[in-house]
């Protein structure tokens, strides 16, 4: 099973929870490890198994057995982005529900929410596959979450009849009882919500056919282009330009990014009639001819941006791409672009030797 991706947003509410205890949000990145930097790309995601890790970093940063528990309970609507404006939206609690089980993916792909009636009752089960088992501070986060926010939804005091947790018990339940008004089931099978099914039809205090038409075509859109749009290879492209310099995207890297095992990602590259050898040589061939065009830039500097282990490789690499030198690219590049135009991308990147 690939490990869920995560959108780098779901990490501004671990930043806030941080804020909102007195402590320092750039003290906390550097204490637990964490590009800062990241937080300014909209568009990043992240491994579920780095929010994971986050989360016990702050946990013990913080020293709050129940950090996820406690963050739950300050999450918003914004914090969820396109998503959280559907659900404030939606004409019922269960419309806000449905909206976030179908749109759920952009947030967080290894999130899944389901429910059942049973009875009186309605049930709300959630499973989060955070890489290498779920997390619980990620688990208690999602269901406090969920509660208040069903909560705000409808402007009701919501009474759970029952909470249960997959996690065993910590040593403190006392904060349970302020959360949810009793204590939960530990250990159990799953990890559930039980109300009354009549919460399903309360209706939402914010609720607005014009916006809710308006947030979840966007969302739609958004959703459509994770998966969709311009394909796979486009994608990967697209995030290989960004992640260059900083760092060489490997194909480990890649498929964790993407959310998916690097088996999956291979075949489904192999069904756009393309490998990820191909991408990343086609990236770097990309980003040389434009830095390249810059004549302040060494050809050094230029093998250093793009992650190879000496000039020489970098030199090899252009030749075996373009058929010329860097020296010959950069004397005339419009000529040599389109005398390169018809040499093949060289496979491996031309003894390309990528640094660690």
């Amino acid at each position: 099973m690939s490990e869920a991706s995560v959108a780098i947003s779901m990490v501004f509410p671990v930043m806030k929870t941080i804020v909102h205890k007195g402590f320092h949000a750039e003290e906390f990145c550097r204490h637990a490890s964490f590009d800062p930097a990241l937080l300014q790309d909209v568009e990043a995601r992240i491994p579920g198994s780095e929010l994971k890790r986050l989360m016990l970093e702050a946990a013990s940063y913080t020293g709050d057995e129940h950090f996820g528990l406690h963050q739950g309970l300050i999450m918003e609507f914004a914090d969820m982005g396109l998503l959280g404006y559907v659900m404030m939206h939606s004409k019922t609690v269960g419309d806000a529900l449905a909206a976030y089980q179908r749109y759920n993916v952009i947030l967080c792909s290894g999130f899944q929410l389901g429910w059942e009636v049973q009875g009186e009752d309605f049930l709300l089960t959630m499973k989060l596959d955070d890489g290498g088992g779920s997390s619980r501070h990620c688990m208690e986060d999602m269901a406090s979450s969920l509660y208040c926010m069903i909560g705000k939804l409808s402007n009701r005091h919501i009474a759970l009849r029952e909470v249960r947790f997959s996690h065993e018990a910590p040593s403190e339940l006392e904060p349970y009882y302020s959360v949810f008004g009793l204590s939960p089931s530990f250990g159990c099978e799953s990890n559930c919500l039980r109300m009354s099914k009549e919460t399903l039809e309360y209706p939402v205090i914010y609720s607005d056919p014009r916006l809710l038409s308006l947030f979840e075509s966007i969302v739609q859109e958004t959703k459509d282009g994770m998966t969709a749009a311009g394909g796979l290879q486009e994608q990967i492209m697209h995030w290989m330009r960004k992640t260059l310099p900083n760092r060489y995207p490997t194909l480990q890297h890649t498929a964790e990014q993407f959310g998916m095992s690097v088996r999956t990602l291979q075949h489904k590259l192999k069904s756009e009639n393309t490998t990820f050898n191909d991408l990343s040589v086609q990236v770097r061939k990309e980003l040389a001819m434009g830095y390249l065009r810059n004549r302040n830039t060494s050809v050094g500097d230029i093998a250093y941006a793009l992650h190879f282990s000496e000039p020489s490789a970098f030199q090899s690499a252009f030749k075996k791409w373009t058929g010329m030198t860097p020296g010959q690219y950069r004397a005339n590049p419009e000529t040599a672009e389109a005398e390169a135009a018809g040499y093949p991308s060289a496979p491996g990147a031309a003894g390309s030797n990528p640094a660690s």
